[in-house]
């Protein structure tokens, strides 16, 4: 049902000391970035090592959407890779939890669905699909 742990999700500050650390103190490497609704810059995905990523959102004073309010700094959510989305969302409804997001197609052209823990941290759960971004880096 879960094939592996997709991404770590952060909200940071300050994107350009953040890529810096990322990439050049790590040594990981940017692998692509995906743009809000209104075309902003929205999330930097930084790959770990094949199907691995951190995915840094814009924190601080950037606003995306329509948000008033800067971003939380930090940790935003866990990402787990699944084979099929609607199997996991039916699993998890079965065991007594509520989505609080269906199954939809993602702005990456990836199905996701999202739940919580017990602790409320959030947990996407998504299924690549070929055209995603993921798969071609």
């Amino acid at each position: 049902m879960i094939k592996g742990i997709g991404h770590l999700a952060l909200t940071v500050e300050d994107m350009e000391k953040s890529l810096q650390f990322y990439c050049n103190v790590l040594g990981f490497e940017k692998a692509f970035e995906i743009h809000d609704d209104e075309n902003k810059p929205w999330i930097v995905y930084i790959k770990v090592c094949p199907g691995q990523f951190i995915e840094l959102f814009y924190g601080g004073l950037h606003k995306a959407g329509n948000n008033d309010k800067p971003n939380q700094i930090g940790f935003n959510h866990l990402c787990l890779e699944v084979y099929d989305i609607h199997e996991i969302a039916n699993h998890l409804k079965s065991k007594g939890l509520t989505l609080d997001v269906e199954p939809i197609r993602g702005k990456d052209n990836n199905y996701q669905c999202w739940a919580k823990d017990p602790d409320g941290n959030r947990i996407e759960f998504m299924q690549l699909s070929p055209d995603s971004p993921h798969m071609n880096c």
